[in-house]
């Protein structure tokens, strides 16, 4: 006889149930089984409702239970944004979304309405992506830290088509060399493109088992764009780390040329992402700019490393110069300090022109980098010896010391006719010391 009071002590009851079973537990981001105790206490929760609801009459309506979802709806969302943006195991992401997928289709199979869930799945692929990119950072760091940074060996056929098979890379030239042959690149180049190959189904993995309705509503284009940040780019920091230890120049040309070859490659990863997801080339075509474009950016960042390098080499032997600008006698040859000097920047430019198994790449390294790098290194050379000769404390000079500097002068200028790098048109190089020889 007291049915309006119970009808009403029922839902302000099962409203503060609702309340304590919409609180996640603090540790639930830790493990799978956190969030799925979470999602069941709830649906548990709103299957009692629907069938209380088709069981009894008036005990609840429709109403009642709209209202206490929406707030259920809120709650579960808010909850699931904070403890996701914890994870840092992309593979506790990927369980999440599928536990969200059933979560929602259990519920919608009830009647309630879960646009909302999808819709947060979007923000759950961001960061998806996110722990990707950092998991992958860490990889492509440790095959930078074990590379050995030399062309790779063949010895015979079958090591020769494993390496093929592992990297999309045609040479004609190279093919018709006997046993054994070098690759011009190193073991980076097939790592690294195995590496981004897993990572495209890293992230083609969230999209699986989605509804139709899912894909209408982010779009394809939604589902490339996980792909487009390469993670190379979160291990440039990892080469930075390499350069400031000290890295040899060779190497820094040997990443030059793996990373030249890794850009070209970048076709192949747009056709394997067209053939994996059946999406027309213009649309994924983003990918393939921006890995285009990260490949680019570090070969960039090598060669002016190799530039800072070698400056930073003959600044060096400059501080083993100790002229003497009172001598009343020159030496008979050019100062030990500065034959060393150049001694040294004729064994780096061999080193730049000479490496083996450069077969596409030669040309591009001789007529760029190398060129660059020797007209930069003769510059430096030549300003930093006029200032030796400029300085404030040099007030006054013998002719046996001017003779002196003047046959270093001539070492230089001996060494850019010898044309330590091919490809400079008559006396380019030897314009670099001009100002230097009329002072």
């Amino acid at each position: 006889g007291a049915r309006e009071t119970f009808e009403s002590y029922y839902r302000k009851q099962r409203r503060k149930q609702a309340r304590l079973v919409l609180q996640p537990p603090s540790n639930m981001h830790e493990t799978l089984d956190g969030y799925r105790k979470y999602f069941n206490q709830i649906v548990g929760f709103f299957v009692v409702e629907d069938h209380i609801l088709h069981t009894t009459q008036g005990l609840v309506n429709r109403a009642y239970i709209d209202e206490l979802w929406e707030m259920a709806l809120s709650k579960t969302i808010a909850a699931l944004r904070t403890h996701s943006s914890y994870c840092s195991d992309p593979s506790l992401v990927l369980d999440l979304k599928n536990l969200i997928v059933l979560f929602a289709d259990t519920l919608q199979g009830y009647g309630f309405p879960v646009n909302q869930l999808f819709d947060m799945l979007l923000e759950i692929q961001d960061q998806y992506s996110e722990t990707l990119l950092k998991k992958w950072a860490g990889v492509f760091r440790n095959i930078l830290d074990s590379d050995n940074y030399s062309p790779i060996p063949v010895s015979n056929e079958e090591v020769y088509r494993k390496i093929v098979g592992q990297f999309p890379f045609q040479d004609a030239e190279l093919e018709k060399q006997p046993f054994p042959k070098k690759f011009p690149f190193s073991e980076f180049v097939p790592k690294v493109y195995s590496q981004i190959k897993e990572f495209i189904y890293a992230c083609l993995k969230f999209s699986e088992d989605l509804h139709l309705r899912w894909e209408t509503r982010t779009g394809r284009a939604q589902l490339n764009s996980n792909m487009d940040p390469l993670p190379l780019g979160g291990a440039c920091p990892g080469w930075k780390w390499l350069w400031s230890s000290g890295i040899l120049a060779g190497h820094l040309v040997q990443i030059i040329i793996n990373t030249t070859h890794l850009e070209k490659s970048c076709k192949f990863l747009e056709e394997f992402i067209t053939n994996i997801t059946n999406v027309l080339p213009e649309t994924v075509h983003t990918t393939k700019l921006y890995g285009t474009t990260t490949f680019k950016d570090a070969r960039h960042a090598a060669e002016e490393e190799i530039y800072t390098n070698l400056n930073q080499k003959i600044d060096q032997f400059l501080q083993l110069a100790d002229y003497d600008w009172m001598a009343l006698e020159p030496g008979s040859r050019a100062s030990d300090y500065l034959v060393d000097l150049i001694g040294f920047l004729r064994s780096t430019f061999a080193v730049f022109t000479h490496l083996p198994g450069q077969v596409d790449v030669h040309s591009t390294m001789s007529g760029k980098v190398a060129q660059t790098a020797c007209m930069s290194a003769c510059k430096h050379l030549s300003t930093s010896l006029l200032q030796l000769l400029l300085e404030a404390e040099v007030r006054q000079l013998t002719l046996g010391a001017l003779h002196q500097f003047n046959l270093d002068v001539e070492e230089c200028e001996q060494f850019a006719r010898s044309g330590p790098v091919p490809g400079f048109q008559g006396d380019t190089l030897q314009l670099a010391f001009i100002d230097l020889r009329q002072v």
